[in-house]
């Protein structure tokens, strides 16, 4: 099958071109602008979906994968560039798309957001990602017709763009005393890129229609036992992961250098059910090889300036030993 990719050369577009590629002819569509280790034999085409796609003109594909619609602009231009010409179609959404989840959810219990015109042109941040997506899934099946949406969790993996998970391997590469914000009761719900690839070449090539989550473990794990597993898998011998009070993670200001950390109250985690997905095919390797995948791929890599310094977590470190500050 002829297979496009609209992205396709980082992460998640990556991972599913290179497992299209095991039996398909895979062509992507990017601006260009990421570099990319993929085959010569996939072919190529340099366009703007916020512009200039008239590369896509008299082309014909079997399935169209759509990795980087956030906009429903974004679905527009696109489908009035390629027509009917694409084949089936994949679009590629996120859970960020419910409102307010109820643990357990399935496909048919969760809701979207609500349509807000007003967002349509906002800047894409962490208070308009979610809503944005829901309005760009309606746009999709409103132009495309009868299409595959995938809700995929946290997805990690190597070549993270996001480099959350890539934290946690670095620092249990580095091992000594490590900071985890608790509480235990916070969870977290992850997918490997190559099983969420797999899937959804599955789902181009057979057709399959309606939405689906793509996550695990399901129910959700606990967030401080999942940073303990890959620090048990990983880290050196005598590594110390010490939970770390979580009010004592704001009130130091550093509950955002603690990546995939639902927060406090496990306000943003999301506990979804992917029987769904199971019963199509989906399948989930140990959280242990994807910790080896990033670790070979990370290696010594410069650390991003947004993770937590080893001066910043010292200083938590002290003042979680020092016990509650007195009033």
């Amino acid at each position: 099958m002829d297979i496009l990719i609209i992205g396709g050369t980082s992460f998640v577009g990556r991972a599913i071109a290179q497992s299209a590629l095991r039996e398909h002819h895979v062509t992507v569509l990017n601006r260009g602008l990421t570099p990319t280790d993929l085959p010569a034999t996939v072919e190529r085409l340099v366009g703007d979906r916020s512009g200039d796609l008239r590369c896509l003109e008299d082309r014909h594909f079997g399935a169209t994968i759509d990795c980087i619609a956030y906009r429903p602009s974004d679905v527009d231009r696109l489908a009035e560039a390629l027509g009917d010409r694409g084949g089936h179609h994949v679009h590629i959404s996120s859970v960020s798309a419910y409102d307010r989840p109820p643990v357990g959810a399935t496909e048919a219990t969760a809701t979207l957001y609500a349509d807000d015109p007003a967002l349509a042109d906002q800047p894409v941040t962490g208070a308009t990602y979610g809503p944005l997506k829901a309005m760009s899934e309606r746009r999709a099946v409103a132009r495309f017709g009868a299409v595959a949406v995938v809700r995929p969790t946290y997805v990690i993996g190597a070549h993270d763009v996001t480099m959350r998970f890539p934290y946690w391997v670095d620092r249990a590469r580095r091992g000594g005393e490590i900071a985890v914000p608790g509480p235990r009761s916070d969870t977290l719900q992850y997918i490997d890129a190559r099983d969420l690839a797999d899937f959804v070449v599955r789902l181009a090539t057979t057709a399959t229609t309606g939405a689906v989550h793509v996550a695990g473990p399901d129910p959700a794990a606990g967030y401080v036992e999942t940073i303990e597993r890959v620090i048990g898998h990983l880290a050196p011998a005598g590594t110390v992961a010490t939970v770390i009070d979580p009010e004592l993670v704001v009130r130091s200001g550093l509950a955002g250098r603690f990546p995939l950390w639902p927060g406090p109250a496990n306000e943003s985690a999301v506990d979804v059910n992917s029987a769904l997905a199971l019963s199509l095919g989906l399948t989930r390797r140990p959280l242990e090889a994807s910790v080896d995948e990033v670790a070979a791929w990370w290696n010594d890599q410069p650390r991003p300036d947004r993770w937590l310094s080893p001066d910043q977590e010292a200083s938590l470190l002290r003042a979680s030993a020092a016990g509650p500050t007195p009033t």
